[in-house]
């Protein structure tokens, strides 16, 4: 996996886990599931990219 992609994702899933909290924090339950489903894309995402690097061999 490249080193942007790694950065990239891992940024998405830090995101996701700031809206999550700070929809905790204010009581708003669509930023706070909206946090969820980022953080849940940014880890299938770099779970692909795993996959990706395992078949090629690095």
């Amino acid at each position: 996996m490249s080193t942007s992609k790694k950065a990239k994702h891992t940024v998405d899933r830090l995101a996701g886990r700031v809206k999550e909290n700070l929809g905790e924090a204010t009581g708003n339950e669509r930023l706070r599931n909206e946090g969820k489903v980022d953080q849940v894309k940014a880890r299938i995402k770099m779970s692909g990219e795993r996959l990706k690097d395992a078949v090629r061999g690095r």
